[in-house]
């Protein structure tokens, strides 16, 4: 099946068979290797990407059940000349990542968590964030790091 997308900004086109999942269209088909496939069951969100605005999991859904829809990834995020998204800078400032593996689909729900939740507790961003797991941090960091990007988003 042939499957049209908005990528990044860019037009895409693939044909997969019908039981090809996002994910897999996004890392083995247009090299967006960036999100992650952690386990496969939509538990862990390292696959966590934006589709026509909304954080879905990719690892559970097909990619023909978004024909035609505009996808963002974390490679999307950054501007032309290389300025990070607010969120990602966030990130970095606040040393909300270890390992990095899970940060991709986190900095992804994270931003929308904020456009969903601008005003966002830490007791609620963690509530929010659960269906993002990380292994390596003690998520103090990761909280710290969206209320910091929330503040940058907000300001922009």
């Amino acid at each position: 099946m042939q499957v049209n997308l908005k990528v990044n900004g860019r037009a895409a086109s693939v044909d997969v068979p019908p039981n090809t999942l996002l994910v897999q269209v996004l890392r083995e088909h247009l090299q967006l290797t960036g999100t992650h496939v952690g386990c496969d069951t939509a538990q862990c969100g390292a696959c966590t990407v934006i589709v026509n605005g909304r954080a879905i999991k990719s690892c559970n859904t097909l990619a023909v059940q978004h024909e035609g829809a505009e996808v963002s990834t974390i490679e999307g995020l950054a501007a032309a000349d290389g300025t990070m998204h607010p969120m990602q800078a966030a990130f970095k400032e606040c040393h909300g990542l270890q390992c990095g593996y899970c940060t991709p689909g986190m900095v992804m729900s994270s931003i929308d968590l904020c456009k969903n939740h601008p005003n966002a507790s830490a007791g609620d961003i963690r509530e929010l964030l659960e269906g993002n797991l990380c292994r390596c941090t003690g998520y103090q960091n990761i909280v710290k790091a969206v209320q910091t990007g929330a503040a940058a988003m907000a300001a922009a």
